[in-house]
């Protein structure tokens, strides 16, 4: 899946990527978070490949829902886990979908360089707001 310019792309791991995304505005929000100029990839993954990338990159043996990699300026990587995003879903008594996008603009804002804290907490909920998430 591609998006305006091939500033968004979307990679499925293994030729699967489910229902995970679509229909949600990830351009629209990866735009409105980090410009359009950004070009972002974002890659579904196993359980066990975000294992992997967790113990590789931040020393942590577990998966996780979400990744995020900035490379550039303007570029940077995302990978999400369907098992683990739906798992906590269940544990927050959301839907995916919903769960998704707000994790999806949770690793955007991690791309935009924030940390967690009250400010990233307060950008999240400004676009939740936007997207009616």
């Amino acid at each position: 899946m591609r998006g305006d310019n091939d500033t968004l792309s979307i990679l499925p791991y293994r030729g699967k990527t489910g229902n995970l995304l679509r229909g949600l505005p990830v351009l629209k929000m990866k735009n409105d978070c980090l410009g359009k100029d950004y070009r972002l990839s974002v890659v579904v993954v196993s359980s066990g490949k975000m294992r992997k990338l967790n113990s590789r990159f931040r020393k942590i043996d577990r998966t996780t829902d979400i990744l995020s990699f900035p490379l550039e300026k303007t570029l940077g990587e995302m990978f999400l886990c369907t098992a683990e995003l739906k798992r906590k879903a269940m544990k927050f008594e959301t839907v995916l979908r919903k769960f998704t996008a707000r994790m999806f603009i949770h690793g955007l804002l991690h791309l935009k360089g924030m940390r967690h804290g009250s400010k990233m907490e307060r950008e999240e909920i400004k676009f939740r707001r936007k997207f009616n998430i």
